[in-house]
């Protein structure tokens, strides 16, 4: 077990390197990786690599190092920045047009691969190492309002984030900015939003509010994952206002900031019984009063 913690810490600290160093080569510092993408994508990258130097990249390598130290909450907090990673570099790598816009990305393309499957290894092994029944039991107040969140969350991606867009997209003449300058960006975040986050966010909300056992584990993931996510979303919001982007909303600015508080303030009391000193925290997932609840 020892070994393994440390390959896990290991791993999470060369991700959290590894992020900060596509960072600094983007268009945030650098500029020596330049990503084929539109002038509001680029914006979004922007803002995106801002959130990871500040928030994704030190709360990695905080969990690279708590594994390493054995710390029993490690394998847990190690799903929402793999996940994370995972599903903003799919973006950054395919969501790129290679044949018609200027840039270099494509000498990049085997570090950003192998920043995604590292991420990808992590969060496989991070989620077979947690087992469900071992998780400390949450109260029915934090799991109701975690299933409400997560519900807020889809409601707020699918009406807030791409329903206007999509609509706009579906006229014989749309003029979003991003649709019409990047094609490949948008139709990418529309699938994995309304295909990933919005499903598991509603199944996962709704089995969190009827207390499913198994929901205990992916909410745990979907939390941290999105709360990370939110940070992104909001680092890019903010980027494009104050870049005076043309698809700039400050009402999508302040949602996604106050929804990343939210998630954040949630997630750290769902996470808080995970740094209970050992022999404090219960020796069942589940109060026994909430046993028949949490059967399927």
């Amino acid at each position: 077990m020892g070994t393994q913690n440390r390959l896990l810490g290991a791993g999470l600290v060369t991700l959290g390197v590894a992020m900060a160093t596509v960072a600094v080569l983007g268009p945030l510092v650098l500029d020596v990786l330049r990503y084929r993408i539109s002038a509001t994508s680029l914006n979004q990258v922007i803002g995106g690599d801002a959130a990871a130097l500040a928030v994704v990249v030190p709360i990695t390598v905080t969990v690279g190092f708590l594994a390493i130290r054995g710390h029993p909450a490690a394998s847990v907090l190690a799903l929402a920045p793999s996940i994370f990673v995972v599903y903003t570099y799919t973006q950054l790598i395919i969501g790129n047009e290679y044949l018609q816009l200027p840039g270099n990305v494509e000498r990049f393309f085997p570090l950003l691969l192998a920043v995604f499957i590292l991420a990808g290894a992590i969060a496989l092994r991070a989620w077979n190492s947690v087992p469900a029944g071992r998780l400390p039991p949450t109260s029915v107040a934090v799991d109701r309002t975690a299933g409400v969140l997560l519900l807020v969350i889809a409601t707020f991606v699918l009406v807030g984030l791409h329903l206007p867009n999509y609509l706009d997209a579906m006229r014989d003449h749309p003029d979003t900015v991003q649709y019409l300058s990047s094609p490949t960006a948008f139709w990418l975040v529309k699938f994995m939003d309304l295909g990933i986050v919005v499903p598991a966010a509603i199944t996962v909300g709704i089995g969190t509010l009827r207390h499913r056992q198994w929901a205990r584990k992916p909410v745990y993931a979907l939390l941290g994952a999105y709360t990370l996510i939110g940070a992104s979303v909001a680092g890019m919001a903010i980027t494009m206002v104050a870049r005076d982007d043309p698809d700039a909303s400050t009402a999508t600015a302040v949602g996604s900031v106050l929804l990343t508080a939210l998630l954040a303030g949630l997630t750290c009391a769902v996470y808080r019984p995970l740094f209970r000193r050992a022999g404090t925290a219960p020796s069942v997932a589940v109060a026994p009063a909430r046993l028949e609840e949490s059967t399927v």
